[in-house]
């Protein structure tokens, strides 16, 4: 499984800036967000490369503000776990989760090889408040890679949700992650809470040294 999602890992570059006016389809955010991404890669790749917390930090700045990071958070520790929790604990697993997510997707992201990536066009009737975005990776080899984006708008803008990725879907992935840590620290949310960043790492580095064929990573 994680070789796959290492696979695929590059769809991420549609989770970029997600500036939707109302006016918006999702899908021509995503296209926006797709060239606004790869524009600054470009430009500022070895920068990245010698720095990676630089990264790290133009991510957290682009997508801080428009992922729903308190509904993915809130929909990893699911309402079993959720409900126990205090505001500042649901609110300091946001925090952990989504920094850690930046850097496991911030290093994958480092690896692009000007892979072809295609956002799909809609079909048929889109609901006005969630929708999905459909968008491919052409790897060096000819493999095709899809992905979905869970779009939801919240007060005009469309905000990420959800990701699937090859198949994979990223919010069960980490919420069976979540459950798993809170089974080992024996239902303790402090310590599941706190180890969270080294259950992602140890993903990540599960991950690394598993090159995909073609070169899309």
């Amino acid at each position: 499984m994680l070789k796959t999602l290492r696979r695929g890992l590059l769809v991420v570059l549609a989770m970029l800036p997600l500036f939707a006016q109302a006016e918006q389809t999702a899908q021509q955010v995503v296209q926006q967000t797709v060239d606004s991404l790869l524009s600054d890669l470009k430009t500022n790749k070895a920068n990245y490369k010698a720095n990676p917390q630089a990264f790290y930090d133009t991510l957290n700045r682009i997508l801080g503000p428009v992922v729903d990071s308190e509904g993915i958070a809130k929909g990893v520790m699911t309402v079993k776990y959720s409900r126990g929790a205090t505001p500042e604990q649901i609110k300091r697993f946001e925090e952990t989760f989504k920094g850690s997510l930046f850097q496991f997707y911030g290093n994958a992201l480092l690896e692009y090889d000007n892979q072809t990536i295609r956002v799909l066009p809609s079909t048929g009737k889109q609901d006005p408040e969630r929708t999905a975005v459909n968008m491919e990776v052409v790897g060096t080899n000819g493999a095709v890679y899809p992905v979905q984006y869970t779009m939801i708008s919240q007060g005009g803008n469309w905000r990420l949700r959800n990701v699937i990725i090859n198949g994979i879907n990223i919010g069960k992935l980490f919420r069976d992650q979540f459950a798993d840590s809170m089974q080992k620290n024996g239902n303790d949310l402090e310590k599941t809470i706190a180890g969270w960043g080294q259950v992602v790492a140890r993903a990540q580095e599960s991950a690394k040294g598993q090159k995909p064929e073609g070169g899309a990573q």
